[in-house]
């Protein structure tokens, strides 16, 4: 994937009670249906690393993944936010969201509002995506959030209406994945995904290189998550209108955006 940098802290005044139970070390924040306006993101610190924590939550928000606009492949946060037009208003955040191809296509798994955009990838192959288990995050439509490996997905026919596949896991059932060492050579700015239950999701990108294990023991050991995702290190980026923040990279392949309920069941990227 493409060179690029996520970059800046914030410090956030309104933060409620976390879904991942957590509320008492700074856990990330939470808004029931009722307080849908709360702060999406915050910053957590560990093992002396920030990380820039947002959340999804069934019933107070919706996510939608994004691909391609009228011209193609949309590549980067400007161009999504042309695309959203007057529902840019509602965006809580935004995050590249999966391993793509040379051309923007997605590697593996995309599954666009039901359709199946692009097939899992069960090859074998070089490169983090190969590293197996990888997975998939994906959304049912009664909007429940999900990380499951990929060949679990595939064995047990899930019908997704959103779907994005990428590698490694970085927690599988509460344990790290097998090849990830303990701080390892390679440092990158990462982000990936993880759930606590079906509930809510938790998205995460490193606001400096960090190692992937490191990375995989945030999601376990500080967010309490059974199971994780990797997204992609080094192009990792991140758009929180409520931080001032809007990584500039280009060049991306699927993004996930999470808006307010407003928009109900409409599609904030619709696929041409």
């Amino acid at each position: 994937m493409k060179p690029g940098r996520a970059a800046g802290l914030a410090i956030l005044a309104s933060m409620m009670t976390s879904t991942c139970a957590l509320a008492q070390s700074g856990a990330p924040p939470s808004a029931s249906p009722a307080n849908p306006a709360a702060a999406p993101c915050a910053i957590r610190m560990f093992e002396e690393t920030a990380f820039t924590v947002c959340q999804y939550r069934r019933g107070a928000d919706a996510l939608r993944l994004a691909l391609n606009g009228p011209d193609g492949p949309l590549g980067d946060f400007q161009s999504l936010a042309r695309l959203l037009g007057p529902e840019v208003a509602r965006v809580r955040f935004a995050m590249n969201a999966g391993m793509y191809e040379p051309d923007q296509s997605p590697v593996g798994l995309y599954v666009a509002d039901g359709v199946t955009r692009h097939p899992a990838q069960t090859r074998a192959g070089h490169g983090n995506f190969y590293l197996r288990p990888n997975g998939v995050f994906w959304l049912g439509a009664d909007g429940t959030a999900h990380v499951q490996d990929t060949e679990s997905f595939l064995a047990e026919a899930h019908r997704a209406r959103w779907a994005t596949q990428s590698g490694p896991m970085l927690v599988l059932h509460g344990q790290l994945h097998p090849k990830i060492v303990a701080n390892g050579a390679s440092l990158s700015v990462r982000d990936g995904v993880g759930v606590v239950g079906p509930e809510a999701a938790i998205f995460v990108i490193s606001d400096r290189p960090v190692s992937f294990g490191r990375f995989a023991r945030f999601f376990r050991d500080a967010l309490n998550c059974p199971d994780a995702l990797y997204f992609d290190g080094g192009v990792a980026s991140l758009w929180v209108p409520s931080l001032g923040r809007r990584d500039a990279t280009r060049g991306l392949g699927p993004l996930v955006v999470v808006t307010s309920p407003e928009d109900g069941q409409t599609s904030p990227a619709r696929e041409p």
